[in-house]
């Protein structure tokens, strides 16, 4: 008898990392893959994203939809509680065994709320990661506890996983899932990419994408206006804008960038790449701007640089190919500098990628296979046994 494997997915870059486990996961004959599309998948302001997910020959088995035309405080917090109402009872219909989400957003956490009434053992990845300038700080943090298989992308995460207090031999070191998603496709080259984009690229090109610091969401529209100020000064430069996702304040952010690029014929803007065109672009581009975590997790294996604008993803390992800057107009100025210094871009070829080398998919579909689902639930909490000093520090001793 297959076991019944639920993917959920809401954002465009997650189901990009969750793509080669979704295939892995279709073609174990053990197993058998549902797919469940929300969030921004489903929203024509974000593309209708689902289609991709289509395109790539999955069977979405349902759609949640969830998203409320309002990305305040007010408005993502009604769109979880649809969601929980959505997912109870696409969960209740499919009867999946097991439940995989990847991350750490507001759309996964409700569905893993809903989970965890319904008593259907979770496996979470990219657990355990620290992003200190959002609130999917919490989200990832409260999903770890709610979750009873954990998949995560370096040693540092595996053991903070461990520290709140997931039994060891559930978590597994598996590395990034960023690294299979590139070593899985055929880049399109540069004449093709311009084709499929409509855009032309020129003799300097950066790929942008800044979406809202939710602990600082307030601020988000100034952080923006910085770096447009900045970005609107450059000469001989092509610009390839990516739109925010579905964020408290995104589409603030999103409107900025359409004025933008109407009044600037070097640039263009696209709700959603796809995860061929954007990696291609990474390829062609001289660095990436932002505060996307895929600067982070994807774009060092390319060698290229990335500017890592403002506190959004403060906390996570990072390449010596990652350039942190304040979000404002000099410190951006100068961070573009030194992306384009002889130094910098000659240090480029030395990088090593934090997160891996690859092959994170095939391992987190091993273990699926071989995990008994049965007693996931009932899980006990991992006490760590710490040493305190009368200095008032302490060190764990196991």
């Amino acid at each position: 008898m297959t076991r019944k494997i639920c993917v959920i997915t809401g954002t465009r870059a997650e189901y990009g990392l969750l793509r080669r486990v979704m295939q892995g996961i279709k073609s174990e004959s053990a197993l058998t893959l549902q797919v469940i599309a929300t969030g921004s998948h489903l929203s024509p302001d974000f593309g209708l994203t689902y289609r991709e997910i289509e395109q790539d020959g999955f069977r979405i088995d349902r759609k949640v939809e969830m998203l409320l035309n309002s990305d305040t405080p007010v408005g993502i917090a009604k769109s979880m509680g649809l969601g929980v109402i959505g997912f109870a009872d696409a969960l209740a219909e499919l009867k999946p065994d097991l439940l995989v989400v990847l991350g750490d957003r507001f759309e996964i956490f409700a569905a893993v709320s809903t989970a965890l009434v319904a008593r259907i053992p979770v496996a979470h990845l990219h657990g355990g990661e620290v992003t200190e300038g959002a609130y999917d700080e919490a989200f990832r943090h409260s999903i770890t506890k709610m979750s009873h298989l954990h998949f995560v992308a370096a040693e540092e995460y595996r053991r903070r996983v461990i520290q709140l207090g997931e039994s060891p031999d559930r978590v597994f070191l598996v590395g990034g899932l960023g690294i299979d998603a590139i070593s899985g496709l055929e880049l399109m080259d540069r004449q093709a990419l311009e084709t499929a984009l409509d855009f032309k690229f020129g003799s300097k090109n950066l790929l942008i994408t800044f979406h809202p610091s939710t602990l600082e969401a307030e601020d988000a529209t100034g952080q923006m206006a910085e770096l447009l100020a900045v970005l609107g000064d450059l000469h001989e430069t092509n610009l390839i804008f990516t739109l925010p996702n579905a964020d408290t304040g995104g589409r603030a952010l999103s409107q900025m960038v359409e004025d933008f690029v109407g009044r600037h014929p070097n640039a263009r803007a696209y709700a959603s790449l796809g995860q061929l065109r954007y990696l291609s672009c990474i390829a062609q581009v001289d660095g990436v701007l932002g505060n996307s975590s895929s600067g982070l997790l994807e774009v060092p294996a390319f060698k290229k640089g990335t500017i890592n604008i403002g506190d959004r993803q403060r906390g996570r390992l990072q390449a010596s190919s990652v350039i942190n800057c304040q979000p404002n107009r000099t410190a951006i100025k100068a961070a573009l500098q030194r992306l384009y210094s002889k130094d910098f871009q000659s240090s480029l070829s030395t990088v090593s990628n934090p997160y891996g080398q690859g092959g994170a998919s095939e391992k987190i579909i091993e273990a699926l296979k071989k995990s008994d689902f049965s007693g996931l639930t009932k899980k006990p909490f991992h006490n760590l046994e710490w040493s305190v000093f009368s200095d008032g520090t302490n060190e764990s001793i196991s």
